[in-house]
């Protein structure tokens, strides 16, 4: 680390113009390479998804495209003649306007299914053909034109389907930047020093950015994967360059040369960033665990993005230093700049001394806080969101509530049966007496005819619930069809029966997800608990700080669970309404929060073991190592929570979701883990803190994060 960043400080130069033409050429190549944008939550193996494998065998595959809706309600009655007239005229344009559209008309012969009970409520459904993303949303875009036309007494037209979904309108991310802004203003008092951190971020996440481009040639990546990667990005690539520049500027009031300063910095909080992202690196390969492809393809994002931010903290911000020199702090702010290194009068100092007199309290009452937080952890239901989740100002939300109004809360969420019918008649004699058993089982309101499709090899027909799609007792509907209904009546192995569908497909992903959170859980515990006895030589400090982040974050999804799922202030965080989990949310935040608790673990023991080495003292390096940590390590959380919690401004649920997690788990672990419970726990075990077998240690490599040795004086390159 030493020679890295004396090479980078001395050709300082040819360092940042090789980082220009890096971001340069990325985006250049990325640009005329990347390939399209895929959000597909296939499963293979599962029930849900042998069925649509086999309607794309037999060649119907367009039965799996996308299919919106055209939901009305009148007043006066869908059939009265003003509304009938431009209902259908509407339609006439959504065909005649829109190519390879097909509108099936709720006035058509045989079609009345399609109108309500009540004659007030009826929908059409727009079937489009296969097309690119691009055409997909102009042709949305002129349907949704076509639908601001419309204007008719007491008639209500909504959009039904993803393709109509509101557009975000704004980037949010933005705000979480312009937060993380002032707060570095805060935390340095300059204009100078606060801009390091953010040039170095912004370099970092956007090559990370242009990799992932070039990433959607080889596999398909989901269309969130490129915000998901800024929001870490950007949070932990700020978050490392200031951990270093405060560094930096410590060691320059100790009375170092700006050469030594650098060199310093990167051999201490340099190795403290590269072993904190490889941390996190290592808990995100953790997700190819999961065989999933949408989840490898997030992962590889996210991997690139912290590595190179990583990579620009150890190499392009000791360039930047090397310009700046001295004048890290011109440029300062009234009343507010802020030296390095009187730690003895600080806050933090204080504080330190205040949880070293009262540790057990500390203990106590930050150990039974985060307990009461993960309580509704255990009430935790996966699932997916949908319009119903959305806002009541969005036209899918309002489509959806209509349907649910005319025609049941089940039909928005309805069961396709796909059956293999090689045999003819004698599966259709099977098929009927599956359909009558559906109809008389608990919790199904309607089962359709059977409809033959692949000239008569395959038989569709839906089954609509008495509940709705995210209900647990369509969950429960789905197992009991799968597990009590259909064996009884099929005996044999013919017809082959698939039950598919939206809620069928997001039950096969849950239970994949529950059966493997465990194994992915334990195995990402396990990797990070060998790495920090490698680096520490102890058995305590890696064991205490694997139990300390699980608390942060059975804590964060505790309260991910009472906003997202119970609908506690959900107002406040602008959700339509309460709702499962996303399934695969917890297998994403698990391997990143517990990587970004692992970087505030290392900061802060690196430090107390530096003073370790140093004094030998236990309880003076715990006190002065969060003496010496506290407020960069506050300043780093606030930033995080700030770009984090600003995609909880957004539209997305899924963001919302993934930022309000995040921004929570590092508020609680940056406060009550990391400056009460870690320095409390620390304080009471002692010496015990170090403790290792001695065969163990003399097996271990030594990997040492934290380096205290003065370094030799570099001769300055002379100025032009």
């Amino acid at each position: 680390m030493k020679q890295l960043a004396q090479i980078c400080y001395s050709k300082r130069r040819l360092v940042l113009l090789g980082w220009i033409g890096l971001i340069v050429g990325l985006f250049a190549i990325s640009t005329g390479l990347a390939g399209e944008y895929k959000t597909e939550f296939e499963l293979p193996g599962s029930e849900s998804q042998d069925a649509f494998d086999l309607l794309e065998a037999r060649g119907v595959s367009e039965r799996t495209g996308f299919t919106g809706q055209v939901v009305f309600e009148a007043e006066q009655g869908v059939d009265d003649p003003a509304v009938r007239q431009t209902m259908e005229t509407f339609f006439a344009d959504i065909a005649s306007n829109v190519e390879g559209v097909e509108v099936v008309s709720p006035y058509e012969p045989d079609n009345s299914h399609q109108i309500s009970d009540g004659g007030n409520i009826a929908f059409a459904e727009v079937n489009f053909s296969d097309r690119d993303e691009e055409q997909y949303i102009e042709d949305a875009d002129e349907v949704q034109a076509l639908h601001e036309q419309i204007s008719v007494p007491g008639l209500q037209v909504e959009l039904g389907g993803d393709i109509f979904a509101d557009v975000p309108g704004f980037s949010s991310e933005l705000i979480g930047i312009v937060a993380a802004i002032v707060i570095l203003l805060v935390a340095f008092g300059s204009l100078l020093a606060m801009g390091l951190p953010i040039i170095t971020a912004l370099f970092g996440i956007g090559c990370g950015v242009a990799l992932i481009g070039l990433v959607t040639r080889v596999l398909s990546v989901p269309e969130f994967t490129t915000q998901i990667a800024a929001m870490i990005g950007i949070g932990v690539g700020i978050d490392y360059a200031l951990f270093i520049v405060t560094r930096y500027r410590q060691a320059l009031h100790d009375g170092l040369e700006p050469p030594e300063a650098v060199t310093l910095a990167i051999d201490t909080s340099g190795r403290a960033v590269v072993f904190a992202g490889l941390t996190v690196v290592i808990s995100l390969l953790g997700m190819f665990m999961m065989n999933l492809d949408f989840m490898r393809s997030v992962a590889t994002g996210a991997i690139l993005a912290v590595f190179m931010t990583m990579f620009a903290s150890i190499t392009l911000l000791p360039a930047l230093l090397g310009f700046v020199g001295h004048n890290i702090d011109k440029l300062a702010l009234p009343h507010l700049t802020r030296g390095e290194g009187n730690t003895g009068r600080s806050f933090w100092y204080r504080w330190s001394r205040v949880i070293q007199a009262h540790p057990w309290p500390a203990l106590i009452a930050s150990t039974a806080l985060l307990l009461v937080l993960a309580i509704p952890v255990f009430s935790m239901r996966l699932g997916f969101a949908d319009a119903g989740n959305r806002g009541t100002g969005d036209t899918t939300r309002r489509a959806y509530d209509l349907l649910s109004e005319g025609f049941g809360p089940g039909f928005n969420g309805s069961f396709l049966v796909v059956a293999d019918t090689p045999n003819g008649q004698s599966d259709l004699a099977t098929l009927e007496r599956l359909k009558s058993a559906m109809e008389s089982t608990p919790g199904v309101e309607s089962v359709t005819e059977p409809n033959a499709v692949a000239d008569g090899s395959v038989h569709l027909f839906q089954i609509y619930p008495d509940y709705a799609p995210q209900d647990e007792e369509t969950t429960d509907l789905v197992h009991r069809l799968r597990n009590d209904v259909i064996p009884p009546v099929i005996n044999g192995t013919s017809p082959q029966i698939f039950l598919t569908g939206l809620p069928p497909a997001v039950v096969d992903f849950s239970d994949y997800m529950s059966d493997r959170l465990p194994l992915f859980f334990g195995a990402v515990l396990l990797l990070s608990f060998l790495l920090l006895l490698t680096v520490f030589h102890s058995v305590v400090v890696p064991l205490k700080a694997v139990v300390m982040n699980m608390l942060s974050i059975g804590a964060s999804f505790g309260a991910m669970i009472a906003v997202f799922q119970w609908g506690f202030l959900g107002s406040v965080f602008g959700l339509g309404k309460e709702g499962p989990i996303e399934a695969w949310a917890p297998m994403m935040l698990f391997p990143i929060v517990f990587g970004l608790s692992m970087d505030y673990e290392v900061f802060l023991l690196t430090r107390v073991r530096e003073e370790y080495d140093r004094s030998g003292d236990n309880r003076r390096a715990v006190a002065d190592g969060l003496a010496a940590t506290g407020r960069v390590i506050s300043a780093a959380a606030a930033i995080m929570v700030c770009v984090f919690g600003s995609f909880i401004l957004g539209d997305e649920r899924a963001l919302k979701l993934i930022g309000f997690g995040l921004a929570f788990a590092v508020l609680i672990d940056a406060t009550v883990v990391r400056l009460v419970l870690v320095p409390a726990a620390m304080e009471l075990m002692g010496k015990a803190n170090w403790w290792a077998p001695s065969w163990l240690v003399r097996v271990l490599p030594t990997i040492r994060v934290d380096s205290v040795e003065r370094p030799a004086p570099l001769q300055q390159e002379p100025q032009a």
